[in-house]
């Protein structure tokens, strides 16, 4: 069964860093459309990140400058760099393979407060 395991969330003060880590099992992730997204409290999921097999990258705005999606292909494993966080990106951060159907992680929390 493809597996997408999310890692590295966590408690954090206002602009500080964390890096988030995506690690998929039994599938090639090289290959696919992946993205990250974001469930903050009473909000509804929103996409943070994509980044594609050849490597381009997108970001809403409210992102944008701030977080960077990069992909390991020799390590299958993606991951999202976010830098100069805010209390407002506190959220429940999850990672999508643009499969079909689609293959969610299970969610990891980050939580940006002092």
């Amino acid at each position: 069964q493809v597996q997408l395991v999310e890692s590295g969330g966590g408690l954090v003060q206002p602009g500080g860093s964390l890096r988030l880590s995506c690690a998929a099992s039994r599938i090639i992730l090289s290959i696919y459309l992946m993205g990250w997204y974001r469930q903050g409290p009473g909000k509804q999921r929103e996409l943070v990140a994509t980044i594609t097999s050849g490597g381009t990258t997108n970001y809403p705005d409210s992102v944008k400058g701030r977080f960077t999606i990069s992909r390991d292909n020799a390590k299958n494993t993606v991951y999202l760099q976010m830098n100069s966080l805010k209390p407002e990106d506190t959220a429940v951060y999850y990672c999508k393979l643009f499969s079909t159907p689609p293959i969610w992680g299970q969610g990891t929390q980050v939580t940006v407060s002092s």
